[in-house]
């Protein structure tokens, strides 16, 4: 493999990886060649808000290229909305079978649905013959336990899909232990149809053993691990940078960023606490973070939350943990 053969995804992390953050992170940072949006919730009786497909508005998305996810569990919804996104200009389509939150899970969607792989071997039948793009999935191992991925592959293999994206843990899990790199592979070599790595790639160590361990995969997706370190996508592609300028730049990311969601979000207290959102990934990547996140993360308002941010960018912060 050559150093640039492979494709770098930036993964759909429900209220952070929108069009907003996409196109910021994209003038500040490098190394990201496309993304997966945020689910889009399907509609009973075919209906559609407009404000649920802002997101994914080719026009707005020119920075990074997007393709739209899918959450549903009805196939004239999902046809439905699947067809409107192809007329908006998308080439293709994701179906969310991953989230593991709980409150989705219970109403059989997202990973909820891992559990009835003759539900998903059923809507597959229906959908794939009624869209006009080609369809994605991206899953996990199962929602209670990692076996559940047998049956769900097996019905996979029997569909035209473009690619399969797996996160190797369970709906339950969520985030916590490890991925499981053996389920993945077993999961791989199962299947028919290509599959995107997805899951732990917090640092190039990790990037460089699952690229070594799966040499046939040429595309990875990352979600945490760009919140938490935004030069992560370049130093997977060795593009070179000072790192006594990551806080300044992360700066001028940061204040660009909160520009921009001051244009779009109705008041400071939704501003401050989404921004607060994104230094519980990104604070602990500084040296000595722990009193100075804890003042962030504790403002009380958004002229609070300015001042603190201020005042850590103004002490000279050392990045790296």
């Amino acid at each position: 493999m050559t150093a640039n053969d492979f494709t770098l995804i930036l993964a759909p992390l429900q209220g952070f990886t929108d069009v907003t953050f996409r196109n910021v992170y994209a003038r500040h940072f490098s190394g990201v060649d496309e993304a997966l949006a945020p689910f889009i919730s399907t509609m009973g009786h075919q209906r559609l808000k407009p404000s649920r497909i802002k997101d994914v508005d080719p026009q707005h998305n020119l920075a990074l290229p997007v393709v739209p996810q899918i959450l549903g569990n009805v196939a004239d919804d999902f046809i439905f909305l699947a067809r409107h996104l192809a007329d908006m200009g998308h080439t293709q389509v994701n179906w969310n079978l991953g989230c593991p939150h709980s409150k989705i899970a219970k109403k059989m969607r997202g990973s909820g649905l891992l559990m009835f792989p003759e539900t998903i071997d059923a809507l597959l039948e229906t959908i794939l013959g009624q869209i006009p793009v080609p369809l994605s999935v991206k899953i996990r191992l199962g929602r209670q336990n990692k076996e559940e991925i047998h049956d769900l592959i097996r019905v996979l293999n029997r569909h035209p899909l473009d690619h399969v994206i797996l996160h190797p843990r369970t709906g339950v899990q969520m985030y916590r232990g490890k991925a499981d790199l053996d389920a993945f592979a077993a999961a791989m070599n199962a299947c028919v149809h290509p599959f995107v790595y997805n899951g732990d790639i917090t640092d190039t160590p990790f990037f460089s053993m699952v690229r070594q361990r799966f040499p046939g995969i040429c595309r990875f997706m990352i979600g945490r691990g760009i919140l938490a370190n935004p030069f992560l996508p370049e130093e997977i592609k060795g593009i070179s940078s000072d790192p006594e300028q990551r806080p300044a730049r992360l700066k001028k990311f940061h204040d660009d960023l909160v520009s921009a969601y001051a244009g779009r979000f109705s008041g400071p207290g939704h501003l401050t606490g989404r921004m607060k959102g994104f230094w519980h990934y990104l604070g602990p990547s500084f040296k000595h973070h722990k009193a100075p996140l804890k003042k962030i993360l504790r403002s009380p308002c958004f002229e609070a939350y300015s001042a603190h941010v201020a005042d850590f960018f103004d002490s000279d912060p050392q990045w790296g943990s």
